[in-house]
């Protein structure tokens, strides 16, 4: 596989292993979406409405990923190349390693970052409480995309990757490979809440999830220090 495809398979993977944390993110969020939408006893409805929920919080991720990457170049522009992609790998390998820890629980650090994005949520929460029920899929699809901007360090550590990405476009194919990845855990989550959630907490997955991570970032620090 060509090199240029490794950052967004490692944002896949991050995503695909993260549903260990999606749980106690997104477990509430998912049942009230769940369990309040008229006809969720019917599978088809429910899925439907499950996936217009995840597009609209690709949609946000994506988005996100873009502004992130484009600040990114504004950011490195000045610094001589080589230095560039250095410091870029550094910061990712750093987050990586940070992430890989939160995921397994190990360390908890990256919690603080997701206090300190409350502030963006309590802002946005009141301006889409009066969707829920959403009584069609473009509310859901509304509903989804504020459920984007919810703190998450796991979502905030993969911006910070966006950063590194090197422009708009890369941030925002990044954020879309790491929401692809989440999209299958989430889909889970949301047709199967219980069995999910007692598989997704068992030890050994999340300290698995939080070694691979881990692996991801030494693997990028190893390239930052090998140009």
């Amino acid at each position: 596989m060509p090199e240029y495809w490794l950052p967004y398979l490692t944002a896949f993977t991050v995503g695909l292993v993260g549903g260990v944390h999606c749980l106690g993110m997104c477990g509430g969020i998912i049942g009230a979406l769940s369990f309040r939408l008229p006809g969720s006893h019917r599978p088809g409805r429910l899925f439907r409405y499950q996936l217009a929920y995840n597009l609209g919080r690709i949609s946000s991720y994506t988005a996100a990923g873009a502004l992130m990457g484009g600040l990114g170049v504004l950011l490195v522009g000045w610094l001589p190349v080589r230095t560039a992609q250095q410091v870029l790998l550094i910061t990712a390998g750093i987050t990586m390693l940070l992430l890989g820890l939160y995921l397994s629980g190990w360390w908890t650090v990256l919690r603080r970052v997701e206090q300190a994005g409350g502030v963006l949520w309590r802002r946005i929460e009141p301006h889409v409480r009066g969707l829920l029920p959403p009584r069609n899929l473009a509310q859901a699809y509304i509903l989804g995309a504020a459920w984007g901007w919810l703190p998450c360090g796991l979502v905030y550590s993969m911006l910070i990757q966006a950063v590194s990405s090197g422009g708009a476009l890369e941030g925002a194919s990044l954020m879309l490979a790491f929401a692809l990845g989440t999209l299958p855990n989430l889909l889970l989550l949301g047709m199967l809440a219980g069995a999910a959630a007692r598989l997704l907490q068992t030890r050994w997955i999340k300290s698995a999830a939080g070694l691979l991570v881990v692996g991801f970032g030494f693997h990028a620090l190893w390239r930052a220090f090998n140009l």
